[in-house]
Formats: C-alpha cells, sequence, structure tokens
C-alpha cells in the first residue's frame, strides 16, 4: 500500500487534522486511513442541472437535491468542506480521471464496465424498473402483460427495449415529460421507467391519475464513482453512508426528495 504521505499528494482530496472529542468513527477513519493534509476540502464533481438530485433551484439558486445533500452528509461526517465543480455528463468521467475532482456524485450506475474503471462506494439510492399505468388500470401486473399494449418510450432508452421485448407496441417520445402527458390524457396504455423518476414526479405531483402497475427484480445501483487508487477514501466515505443510513439521515433525504427512503 502507499504510503500516507504519497497518497495525500496524489489525491486532491485533503484533509486536515480530527480533533479529539466526539469524532464520529467515519472521521477517525479518514484521519488514520488518509493521512494529514493541507485543505480539509472534498472536491465533487456534479451536473447541477440534473434534477431532483443535482439542479439550481429555481434555475439559478443554490446548488441543491438529493446527491447533494448525501455527499454533504457525507463530507461533514468526515470533517471535511465540500466543493462542488460543476460538469457535463459527457465530461464528467474525464474530469475525475484527471484529477479535477476526488468523487462524482450524479447517481452513477454501477455496471461491469465502470468497475473495471472506476471505484465505487456502496449504492446509496437503489431503483428498480417500473410499468407505470392510469390508477383505474387493473389488466396490468406483470412485464408479460404489456403485450399488445401501447407503452410511451423513449427510443435512446433501455426502458424501450424491456418495453418491446416484452410485445409492446411503442409510442416513441422525447422523454418521461411527454410519456406521462400521454399516459394521463389515456392515450397510451403503460410507460417502462425507473423508480425515482416516478416518484419525484409524484412527490411534485401527487394528485396525478397514475400508478406503479409492476416492478421489475432488477434495480439500478447507483453510487459516489472515483478514481482508481482511491481505496482509503472510498472506505471513508462507505463508514460515513452506513453511519448515516444507521441514524435515519438517509432516509430522511429520501423522504424529502420522493416521499420515501431509496437508500435500498
Amino acid at each position: 500500500m502507499k504510503t500516507l504521505i504519497a497518497l495525500a499528494a496524489a489525491a486532491s482530496l485533503t484533509l486536515t487534522a480530527c480533533g479529539q472529542g466526539g469524532e464520529s468513527d467515519a472521521t477517525a477513519e479518514a484521519g488514520s486511513g488518509l493521512g494529514l493534509a493541507q485543505e480539509g476540502v472534498l472536491v465533487v464533481g456534479t451536473e447541477g442541472t440534473y434534477r431532483p438530485f443535482s439542479y439550481h433551484e429555481d434555475g439559478s439558486g443554490d446548488l441543491v437535491g438529493y446527491d447533494v445533500e448525501v455527499v454533504e452528509a457525507v463530507a461533514e461526517r468526515l470533517d471535511l468542506e465540500v466543493q462542488f465543480q460543476e460538469t457535463q455528463w459527457d465530461a464528467i468521467f474525464a474530469g475525475l480521471e484527471a484529477g479535477r475532482f476526488d468523487v462524482i456524485a450524479n447517481q452513477v450506475s454501477i455496471n461491469p464496465e465502470r468497475e473495471e474503471a472506476y471505484l465505487f462506494s456502496t449504492p446509496y439510492t437503489v431503483s428498480p424498473g417500473v410499468v407505470v399505468t392510469s390508477e383505474d388500470t387493473d389488466d396490468i401486473t406483470s412485464l408479460a402483460d404489456l403485450e399488445g399494449m401501447i407503452a410511451a418510450q423513449s427510443l435512446t432508452s433501455n426502458w424501450y427495449e424491456v418495453a418491446e421485448s416484452n410485445g409492446a407496441q411503442v409510442e416513441a417520445v422525447e422523454g418521461w415529460a411527454q410519456a406521462v402527458a400521454l399516459l394521463e390524457q389515456g392515450r397510451v396504455d403503460a410507460t417502462v421507467n425507473d423508480k425515482l423518476t416516478f416518484l419525484d414526479y409524484t412527490n411534485e405531483r401527487p394528485d396525478s391519475p397514475i400508478k406503479i402497475a409492476v416492478e421489475t427484480e432488477d434495480a439500478s445501483l447507483n453510487a459516489f464513482a472515483f478514481a482508481q487508487g482511491k481505496e482509503e477514501l472510498v472506505s471513508a466515505v462507505d463508514e460515513a453512508l452506513a453511519e448515516l443510513e444507521a441514524d435515519g439521515t438517509l432516509a430522511e433525504l429520501g423522504e424529502k426528495y420522493f416521499g420515501q427512503d431509496v437508500s435500498g
């Protein structure tokens, strides 16, 4: 393992010495596992345009969102300040590799390809796929029931493949907003998307006449992403996330943004 001095020099993350009194287990881990440094700042890459995860209220207010508050809570546990660097999605992994920031907080889904290139924290959101229908529909209770139904789907989404492979007649749309509008108008039978998208929408519009008719077995696991070589930082973040789960912080943030705990 690299020495603490070499690790601190290589990482853009810098930590101040941890105080003696009242420090959390995660803070102690950060101090012993990452070594002393100078800045005490966790640099976070995020889009800033991805509601409800990372966005500016009213387009120009403070940076807010579920991912923003989760990473801020983690940093507080590690006795770090947070500095956000807003970056377009297409450039966000390149920025991580170039050392522009220490971690990506932007609903990064864990998949085999990414696991080969990056390190990941414990997932802090778990989102299965769902089939959404009008609230008075009772003839869709499984993916197989999409056979012959009209499903509104973006043709560039993996949810399009789910709908089509289960026999749905696909009505092409640009995205969720258009799909749900068609569903509410009764012009399509269903749409397939991830559960977080549905929860965000119904949290903002509780009177929308739609429901989850089917929940898939496979779920998307979303986590913080790190460059290779940041194993000790990942370990410290994981411990902080465990504490935030244990004390109910993650559940509270899920309730705030989605109306329920989405951490697992």
